[in-house]
């Protein structure tokens, strides 16, 4: 079992000014661990990075709402995420993982705490591909709640899971621009299908955060814009962006949040779509409450 390093605590002012309403619509929260343990199976250990560190960050780079991302230490014990939104006044959402088993009042438990929509991690070294058969169940269940379901691929997914995403009927998010590999090109088949994706299925939704696992290189990871530009070009309605702080399972250089602020700039230029992406399409696909 891997720990993984501390969030550089230093983030630098970003240059650039987010509008009102702009929220982080992929973060974490992990522990305390005295309060909310890890779970036992889990494949990496993170630092404790508690709300409270979540929150003065937000303060920093302007971010006044934020989608809690239940992420996979703590199992499906999605207490530490459900305390966090709980504490928010409102301007905090989840991501939850569960059981396959959960019961319907359990389901309901989660919408009242702010809860809307369910991960499934493909990724293999955070525990390998999850049944597609509880996806199919899970996504009839959770239809009527409103909620969507979160996918977090491994680029060679994209092409190996296409009959699977043809057969999703509720929205669902793709993380990190689908990891694809700067270093592969604009042009790899990953992205392309994409691309195809985004454009063909308006289900489909892509968060263009996650620069450092797109980047080849070292921060601010200036080789993951392209990417992002072209999902812009392609489906800005459907595009959300996120820190992911505390930027678990980095091999590469971790990121300063602050510096990730700019990077999205860098992404696109026009206050239009970064209203857009940053205010509007969260608001939609969470449902935040009007400013």
């Amino acid at each position: 079992m891997k720990s993984c390093l501390p969030p550089d605590p230093h983030p630098v002012q970003p240059t650039h000014r987010l509008p009102p309403g702009a929220c982080d619509a992929h973060c974490h929260v992990f522990g305390p661990a005295d309060r909310f343990p890890y779970a036992p199976d889990r494949t990496y250990t993170p630092p404790d990075a508690p709300v409270e560190a979540l929150r003065a960050l937000h303060g920093r780079l302007g971010i006044s709402r934020a989608v809690i991302v239940h992420a996979s230490c703590h199992g499906t014990d999605n207490a530490v995420t459900l305390d966090a939104i709980r504490s928010s006044n409102g301007a905090y959402r989840g991501v939850a993982n569960v059981r396959a088993d959960i019961t319907d009042n359990e389901l309901a438990d989660l919408h009242a705490g702010g809860i809307c929509g369910i991960r499934f991690n493909f990724v293999r070294h955070l525990g390998g591909v999850p049944d597609v058969a509880v996806i199919d169940t899970m996504v009839r269940r959770i239809a009527p709640l409103g909620w969507h379901i979160v996918l977090h691929f491994d680029a060679e997914d994209i092409p190996q899971q296409q009959a699977m995403l043809r057969k999703i009927t509720v929205p669902f998010v793709i993380d990190h621009m689908g990891r694809v590999r700067a270093e592969h090109g604009l042009e790899q088949r990953p992205f392309q299908m994409l691309l195809q994706l985004m454009r063909e299925n308006p289900l489909a939704w892509v968060k263009i955060c996650g620069a450092e696992r797109v980047s080849a290189g070292k921060r601010p990871f200036h080789d993951a814009i392209p990417f992002a530009r072209q999902l812009i070009a392609t489906a800005p309605e459907r595009l959300l962006w996120g820190t992911d702080w505390p930027h678990p399972n980095i091999s590469k250089d971790m990121p300063n949040d602050g510096e990730l602020v700019d990077l999205f700039h860098a992404f696109t230029d026009d206050r239009r779509v970064q209203k857009q992406i940053l205010v509007d399409n969260p608001a939609a696909l969470y449902g935040f409450a009007p400013l």
